[in-house]
């Protein structure tokens, strides 16, 4: 890349935590108990908005995992997230009503309390329905994995993205606050996806899955990325891009090796596909506060009338880590 590339997207980046810092004003803190943050705490950032079925389920996952304390944005839920929330000793939480569409879907917060709160720690950026996956996550907790990507000089870590799902319609099996979204979503497409390279930001961008089958069968180029770079020591300098699809400096989105060898990552298990999905679809739909004028939950909308199974003769059922590692979809590369 050239000198005058690479300015540009320093340009870039500053211009994105300028933004971040103009938009803390639409945000005002329910509770911080930022106090309670050690330097070697690992910490884990989300914006969400009615949420609070997942919650429960969601704090525990990741508080097993290792995580020390969670920043959360709730951007005006009516269901009592935001309270419950504010009771978990473990959670600082901010509330807005302000346009999340405006907030660069959400990114513009969560970078301003990432550069405020987040420097020099571990930061995992997730959704509440977005569950980490790692080499050895069954025996090793998230601090042995950053501890040997301190040692290796690695500053960034990537998890593709994987939409889980049930056999058969989505609302045959209720989900109740509390359990294991993965019981009922237990099945994901194995082999489905396109990988190419951004080549300004030198990130790759994946597209596939039951999205691009089934909601974008006809245009699987809209189908939604499935790439992203949750897990970061961060920096205040750093700012994500879009989603945690892409962050600068662009260094940090070059988590492949691009001589044939494999890096470490791993798979973010994604499970949307509830029998809540369809309230939520719509919801969002009606909001139009959406990525592209919400073309991904048009399709949601579209297809959702005629109740459709995700499930096909291809679907593999989850079993553990080491399962998508032998389909390729995650790698250990040289962590032992």
């Amino acid at each position: 890349m050239g000198a005058w590339q690479s300015y540009r997207l320093r340009l870039q980046r500053k211009k994105w935590r300028i933004r971040a810092f103009r938009k803390r004003r639409e945000m005002k803190a329910v509770v911080n108990r930022s106090d309670n943050v050690r330097p070697l705490d690992l910490l884990c950032f989300t914006t969400l908005r009615n949420e609070i079925t997942r919650l429960p389920y969601f704090l525990d996952y990741y508080r097993d995992m290792g995580i020390n304390h969670f920043f959360i944005v709730d951007n005006d839920s009516t269901d009592g997230s935001a309270d419950y929330l504010a009771a978990q000793p473990d959670v600082s939480v901010w509330t807005t009503a302000a346009s999340y569409k405006r907030a660069r879907y959400g990114v513009d917060w969560l970078n301003w309390l990432q550069m405020k709160y987040a420097h020099g720690h571990w930061s995992l950026v997730v959704d509440p329905d977005e569950f980490l996956v790692y080499p050895f996550c069954d025996t090793r907790p998230l601090r042995a994995l950053t501890d040997w990507l301190d040692a290796s000089s690695i500053r960034s870590f990537s998890a593709m993205l994987l939409d889980m799902y049930p056999k058969g319609r989505l609302d045959e099996q209720p989900y109740q606050s509390g359990q294991n979204p993965m019981e009922i979503a237990s099945w994901f497409d194995s082999g489905n996806y396109s990988i190419s390279r951004n080549k300004r930001f030198g990130n790759l961008w994946i597209q596939g899955g039951p999205r691009a089958r089934v909601f974008f069968a006809d245009e699987p180029e809209k189908a939604p990325a499935l790439n992203k770079v949750p897990l970061v020591k961060w920096d205040r300098r750093y700012a994500y891009v879009s989603s945690t699809h892409m962050l600068l400096p662009r260094g940090l989105n070059q988590v492949y090796d691009e001589w044939g060898g494999e890096k470490a990552s791993g798979v973010l298990l994604h499970a949307k596909f509830l029998d809540t999905f369809t309230h939520k679809a719509a919801e969002e739909l009606d909001r139009k506060q959406h990525y592209s004028g919400s073309v991904e939950y048009k399709a949601y909308a579209a297809s959702m009338r005629d109740d459709p199974d995700l499930w096909c003769k291809w679907s593999e059922k989850y079993i553990n880590w080491r399962q998508l590692e032998i389909l390729g979809l995650m790698s250990k590369g040289n962590w032992a």
